[in-house]
Formats: structure tokens, C-alpha cells, sequence
């Protein structure tokens, strides 16, 4: 959605005001933004906003509507614990039933009159004087809330540019998978994909028996396994009702991704390095067997094949990925782009391909990556700049949510966040550990909380440290592949070095006092500087 023209800014001085317009603002109406406002009104902290640059809930399951976009998890361990669905129609739902479940969620939870639709946040900014964060919209106006909880998710933003010269040249039609334009019609069209990343393996079994050619434009294989997914039946829907079924189901495997993550983590460095390179090279040959009994084309084949590890990208799950590269109309393409051109695209061996459309599946900015974070954009106190912090710094936050520097503001998705859950287990936990520093801020009456340096550095030398064999992973085992697991300055911030059950104790039980409450009062009506 394209962000309406900002308003011009008298030149008068406005008047900023002693309190705020909400106790609490929520950035982001999709899973996590939703998790945190539940959990607001659960703690009886009713007054909050939620600010969403769309028009309805649902984050990536509201903006994307791509051919074949589906879960890639169960549906048992892809919804909230406060919410379990008993009715889910697949094991593994598609796109339209996973925004409808969240569109559920926030009717039942009564959550849409708290949400500011069309409402795209473009910078935050810290007011000192009257101790409380005033974000600053498209439109121009400005939301002020005491307490922020930024909940825009793990896939910030799409990249727009793709690292592809010539972009603005074509004259065919281009489509990507946040913004896919449903009233053109791609039957019998030449097509051309550029990325294999999870979207693209989604689309392209979709619409290959439409479209007339596709043309996969590939820089990276990607591990693509069958995707044990079905029809429910009315007897499953019966026993996923049951009580407390669907909670110990999912408990299960959440024990089994502890135990993974604390062997990974726990054990002594050298031994995990040890395991960990013998298991990506026993993986690899099993996969190359697989392939061998699924591509029938031995070129196509060796294109397809990784030279890393299983976890080193993304792994992708689906019935219909490889088994497309067998159909006459599909053909994989690995020589590297050179530039799109008016017609279609030229490789660096010097063939011109010519196409009708091109989807841009080339990935999104990432929370893990210090340049997702634009400078200027979030300003905390004493001239605090997330941005500037991070691209010289390094990513780091105390329990993955809080930084020093920006008071009375919690990140549900940060640094060293992801443990191997469903997503909701993970943004659960990490808006209970914002409602609680808020819960505890109000009770003690607080208006500024602020989680203190030195536990902070004590917390990220302590993840740090446990990471090594993580980075090792990724940057020795596995640094010849481009992954959003490990970002620019070479460190792996997307995972937490951690079980689960450690991460929730640690979110849902952080010592209060890491945090210092403040409770002078603000002054009153503080004129503002002019803006024109």
C-alpha cells in the first residue's frame, strides 16, 4: 500500500502535551502485534492502540496472497495458545484460512477497535521532557503512548532492489509475492522467477501447469522436502477439540526442540562442531540420493543440488517444488543475471531470455540485519539512534525485547530471538515480557521504565559466547552460502542460543530489578520545536 502524502506542518508551535494519547501503542497488527494486545487486556491494561500499516489484521498473511501460499509448520504449532483452532480444514492451511484465524482472533478478542488501520509509522522518537514516545506517521499526524511495543515482525520490509541492474527497463509485467496483482492473467504466458527462496518454491508448482514457460532463475539451491500435508477429516477435528489435546501435542514437540537447541548450544564447543559437520555431510548425501529418485534430467538435478548444510538456508517443505522441474514448460536457469532487459533477461553467458512477467521473489529485509534498521528512524534518549547503534555496535538486546537508551519500548521480534518454535509460541513469550516490565512499571508508578545497562552487556556477553557454535554453523561450516542467518557483520542473530523453556522462564521471569523505574513527574505543556 502506497503511504499517503504527508500533510505540510504549520509553522506555529504546537503544544505537546503533559500525558499521552494512549498508556500503550502496538506497531504492527499481525501475529505479534495481536499477542501483545490480548496479553495487554489480560493484565487489565485496556488502554492501547495498535497501529497497522494495512487496511485489516494478519501481517504477511493479510499482505500476501502469492499462488499457493500456505503454512510451512502443522497448524497445531502455528496459533496462539489462547486461541487453539480445533478446526483447522489441512494439516498445513493455506494463506486465506491463516488471515481469517487472525481475523478471528481479533474479533473474539475484541481487539479491532483498538486498531488504526492505514497508519504507517515512520519514525519513533523519544520525548524526554514529557517521558513518553510520540511516533510520527505517513499522514503526518503523530500518535503519542507511553509505553511501545514494536511488533512489525521478522520480514520487515520486501528489498526493493534486488542487487539486478536494468530493473526499470522491462516492459512486461513484474509481480512480487507481497503485492501480487490477481486481475492479471498469466495463462499461457512466458514467466520468468527470480529467487528459489520459500515464496518462489510455493509459487512455482502453482502456476506452472498455467502459465505457457517458466523460467526459474536460481543463484542458490534451496533443501526442499515432502510436505506431509492433507485434508483433515471430521474424526481429526473431533480429536484436535478435546481438551488439552492440541496444548500436550504441542508441548511434545517443543520438548524435542528444546533438547535439539540445548545439545546444539550446550555441549562442549569442539564436540559440536564435531556432530554438527558430520551431520550436514550425511544430510547432503541423503539428499542427493533423494533428488536422484525425483529429477529426471541429470543437469537440472545437479542444479538443484545444496552444497551445505540443511539449516544453513531456510529449508522449505512441498509436494510439488521439484517434481515441477520435470514438466516440459519449466526450465532452471543458474548462470547469474547480468540485467533485465525491455524484453526479458540477459545472463552473463549472454543469452536473452524473453518474458511476459517476472516475479521478484528476492527476499525481504530481515530483524536480524543491522542495515533493516535505518538511521534516524527510531530515536531514543540522549541522542540514542537504534540504527546508528546497531550498523556499529551489533545487534543486541536484553532478552531479545529491550534496549538501554530507549526507554518504555519492547521489540517482540530482536536480536537473538528465534527458538525453533511456531511463531506464536515465540511472539507469546516475548509480549508477556514487555506486559510484565509494564504491568510492574504502572503498579509501582512509573513513568519511565528502562532496563539497565549493565544487565544488558552482562545478558548479550552470556548469548555471545553460547553462540560460537552457532557462528561456527554459519560463517566456518557453511560461509560459502548467502543466508539471512548470519547478516553483514558476520554474526548469527536470527536464532537464540538457548532451549525454549529457557527463553520463556527468561522472558516470563526476568529479574525486575534489571530494569530502573522512574517516577518524576513530566512538565506540562512543553512547547515543541517548529517544523515547516
Amino acid at each position: 500500500m502506497t503511504a499517503p502524502k504527508p500533510k505540510r506542518r504549520t509553522a506555529k508551535k504546537p503544544v505537546a502535551k503533559a500525558e499521552p494519547d494512549f498508556q500503550t501503542a502496538i506497531i504492527g497488527a499481525g501475529p505479534g502485534g495481536l499477542a501483545a494486545a490480548v496479553k495487554l487486556k489480560q493484565a487489565g491494561l485496556q488502554d492501547f492502540v495498535v497501529v497497522e500499516r494495512a487496511e485489516d489484521v494478519g501481517g504477511s498473511w493479510h499482505e500476501n496472497s502469492y499462488p499457493g501460499i500456505g503454512v510451512d509448520i502443522p497448524a497445531i504449532a502455528y496459533q496462539y495458545s489462547f486461541a487453539r483452532n480445533a478446526t483447522w480444514s489441512r494439516v498445513f492451511p493455506y494463506g486465506a484460512e491463516v488471515k481469517r484465524y487472525h481475523q478471528d482472533v481479533a474479533e473474539r478478542f475484541g481487539l479491532y477497535r483498538h486498531i488504526r488501520f492505514g497508519t504507517n509509522v515512520v519514525r519513533e522518537e523519544w520525548d524526554e521532557t514529557n517521558k513518553y514516545w510520540r511516533l510520527h506517521t505517513g499522514s503526518g499526524d503523530d500518535i503519542t503512548a507511553r509505553f511501545l511495543i514494536s511488533a512489525v515482525g521478522a520480514f520487515v520490509r520486501p528489498k526493493e532492489e534486488a542487487g539486478i541492474p536494468g530493473r526499470e527497463a522491462f516492459e512486461g509485467k513484474y509481480q512480487r509475492p507481497s503485492s501480487w496483482d490477481h486481475d492479471w492473467d498469466h495463462a499461457g504466458k512466458k514467466v520468468a522467477i527470480i529467487g528459489t527462496g520459500a515464496s518462489a518454491v510455493q509459487i512455482i508448482p502453482s502456476i506452472a501447469p498455467e502459465v505457457g514457460e517458466l523460467t526459474v532463475f536460481q543463484r542458490t539451491p534451496v533443501w526442499s522436502v515432502p510436505k506431509p500435508d492433507f485434508v483433515m477429516p471430521e474424526f481429526g477435528k473431533r480429536v484436535l477439540a478435546v481438551p488439552g489435546l492440541q496444548a500436550a501435542m504441542n508441548g511434545i514437540v517443543l520438548v524435542v526442540v528444546d533438547l535439539v537447541l540445548r545439545l546444539a548450544v550446550g555441549a562442549p564447543v569442539e564436540t559440536s562442531k564435531k556432530v554438527m559437520t558430520r551431520f550436514d555431510a550425511i544430510t547432503i548425501k541423503a539428499y542427493e540420493r533423494y533428488l536422484r529418485l525425483i529429477i529426471d534430467d541429470a543437469e537440472t538435478r545437479a542444479g538443484l543440488t545444496p552444497n551445505f548444510g540443511v539449516i544453513a538456508k531456510r529449508p522449505t517443505m512441498s509436494n510439488g517444488y521439484l517434481k515441477a522441474y520435470n514438466r516440459d514448460n519449466v526450465a532452471l536457469v543458474t548462470d547469474p543475471i547480468e540485467t533485465i532487459t525491455p524484453k526479458g533477461i540477459r545472463t552473463r553467458d549472454g543469452v536473452e531470455r524473453e518474458f511476459d512477467m517476472i516475479i521478484l521473489a528476492t527476499g525481504y529485509e530481515v530483524f536480524s540485519d543491522p542495515e533493516t534498521y535505518r538511521p534516524g528512524t527510531i530515536l531514543g534518549r540522549n541522542g540514542f539512534d537504534l540504527g546508528k547503534f546497531y550498523n556499529e555496535e551489533g545487534l543486541q538486546a536484553y532478552e531479545s525485547v529491550s534496549v538501554h537508551g530507549l526507554p518504555n519500548r519492547w521489540t517482540l521480534v530482536g536480536p537473538y530471538s528465534w527458538t525453533g518454535s511456531g511463531w506464536h509460541a515465540f511472539v507469546e513469550m516475548t509480549s508477556d515480557h514487555a506486559v510484565r516490565a509494564i504491568s510492574e512499571g504502572v503498579r509501582r508508578g512509573a513513568k519511565v521504565i528502562e532496563v539497565r545497562k549493565d544487565a544488558m552487556d552482562a545478558y548479550h556477553r552470556k548469548v555471545y559466547q553460547r553462540n560460537e557454535p552457532v557462528r561456527f554453523y554459519f560463517n566456518e561450516l557453511n560461509g560459502h552460502v548467502p543466508t539471512y542467518y548470519r547478516n553483514s557483520q558476520g554474526d548469527s542473530t536470527y536464532l537464540r542460543p538457548s532451549g525454549f523453556f529457557e527463553a520463556r522462564r527468561g522472558n516470563r521471569k526476568f529479574p525486575l530489578e534489571d530494569y530502573s523505574y522512574e517516577t518524576a513527574p513530566v512538565q506540562a505543556d512543553a512547547p515543541l520545536a517548529a517544523t515547516s
